[in-house]
């Protein structure tokens, strides 16, 4: 061996007995061994050991360099992967599923969950329950109420009561702070917000230094509203600026808006769309969309693909359905067990257009690096609690998005919207030890996520209650 090449190999041992030695682990760990590592931000590293105790992943790296203690996983031959986000949840808007949401997201690998709308009174027991609680349940972040405007779509009589009214500015203020008061995580503001109102919610947020997501809201554009927030849910709305002749539908909407009539939130909404998004469809135009995404590459856009597309691709229609659907109550079970009305038998009979767009619109995106959050309206419309999440990669990667990208939206993306990348979303020393090992490789097929091995949540290797 040549001088050099012996000097490199001393360097070398020094540097494995050097992690070695320094390797923070105690007794009380747990050592993941000879596992393939995959996470968005640092790729595939393969024969790698990681190290967690508690909460934290003290040791990860090649598996010749980092001392094993405590407990031991032996990772050979299986893969693992940062814990999966939904980023769009609500705990509380269906009473069925509220106290088996927590076990059904874990047994999944959805170990952080973002609530996107629940009144506080109902919401903040949950919450409490599932950070201080005696059972495992996942990281939750949570807005409190939808902060509609002067009309509320989600009033509590003609839908269920999620949704606040910030009929003034002055309110909005008021709001924000109260939320801010009792712990929220974010804010949402939804659609039938007027401009002076959403600019008050959102000047109140950023006074409190909590992030922002929302809905288009009716009376503006996506390429007004959508750089002023963190996360635009649902692609809702923004068709209505990639039409050829937004501008005109923008005024027709203020204008039906501005009148004064009793008409309930939730059907002068629909009574908009209808009349808006078809014509909005037929008008496209890619020049448009492209100039509209350019305004977006700072705002995570969550699409939920999965409630966009159900037209085309239903969940109640997969094969893995039926084993989903036997782990939820029996209510749900009886009512879920048939194809509902409101989809018809022949899929060519179908309004299959918004799916579309919404599919069309992720590639565009993707291409033009707007970043993309993973979320899926869970329990609406058919959404069961984490399977859903796993449609909702399926449908990215049906989208465009490589499979690597696809779990950066589950995993760095939501992380970045609270700026808590820093210890989220990667499997590094330092970072929070939430992890999911799978049995095959995700990066081949993204249907490989649903191949859960163990769930790591907050240090803790979490039994599971579903069925293999």
């Amino acid at each position: 061996m040549s001088k050099t090449l012996q000097i490199l190999a001393l360097l070398a041992i020094a540097v494995a007995s050097a992690s070695s030695c320094t390797n923070p682990a105690s007794s009380s760990a747990t050592s993941i061994t000879n596992v393939t590592v995959i996470d968005a931000k640092r790729g595939v590293r393969v024969n790698q050991t990681v190290v967690f105790d508690g909460d934290n992943i003290v040791a990860a790296g090649p598996a010749e360099a980092i001392a094993t203690t405590g407990t031991l996983i032996d990772g050979s031959g299986a893969y693992l992967i940062p814990g999966l986000w939904d980023m769009h949840v609500h705990l509380t808007y269906d009473d069925r599923f509220t106290p088996i949401m927590p076990a059904a997201f874990l047994d999944y690998g959805v170990t952080s969950i973002r609530d996107t709308g629940g009144m506080l009174e109902k919401l903040l027991p949950v919450v409490e329950r599932m950070r201080n609680g005696d059972s495992p349940a996942p990281r939750v972040f949570f807005s409190g109420p939808l902060l509609d405007g002067k009309t509320v779509v989600y009033d509590g009589e003609s839908a269920p009561r999620i949704g606040l009214r910030n009929d003034t500015a002055q309110t909005a203020r008021q709001n924000v702070e109260r939320l801010v008061a009792n712990g929220a995580s974010f804010i949402k503001i939804y659609e039938m917000v007027e401009p002076g109102v959403f600019a008050a919610l959102v000047d109140a947020a950023n006074a409190n230094d909590i992030p922002i997501a929302a809905h288009v809201p009716l009376s503006m554009n996506a390429s007004e509203a959508g750089p002023k927030v963190n996360s635009m849910e649902h692609l809702r709305n923004l068709e209505l600026d990639c039409a050829a002749n937004s501008a005109e539908l923008l005024n027709e909407r203020q204008e039906l808006l501005g009148t004064d009539n009793d008409v309930p939130g939730i059907t002068l909404r629909g009574s908009i769309h209808k009349a808006q998004r078809n014509r909005a469809l037929e008008a496209f135009s890619e020049e448009r969309c492209n100039e509209v995404l350019g305004s977006l590459r700072k705002t995570i856009q969550v699409p939920t693909t999965v409630l966009n597309t159900i037209l085309l691709s239903p969940p109640f229609e997969r094969d893995d359905w039926p084993r989903a659907l036997r782990q939820m109550p029996e209510a749900v079970q009886r009512d879920w067990g048939e194809r509902p009305e409101w989809v018809d038998p022949d899929p060519q009979k179908r309004d299959q257009a918004f799916g579309r767009f919404t599919l069309d619109t992720i590639a565009m995106m993707h291409a033009a690096g707007v970043p993309i959050g993973a979320g899926t309206d869970t329990p609406i419309a058919h959404a069961i609690p984490g399977y859903s999440l796993h449609n909702e990669l399926e449908a990215l990667v049906l989208a465009g998005l490589p499979p690597l990208e696809a779990l950066r939206a589950a995993t760095v993306r939501p992380a970045e919207f609270f700026s808590l990348d820093h210890e989220m979303g990667a499997i590094e020393a330092g970072m929070r030890a939430d992890m999911v090992l799978l049995t095959k490789d995700p990066l081949a097929d993204i249907r490989n996520t649903r191949s859960i091995r163990l769930v790591v949540s907050r240090g803790h290797v979490v039994s599971r209650t579903s069925e293999d």
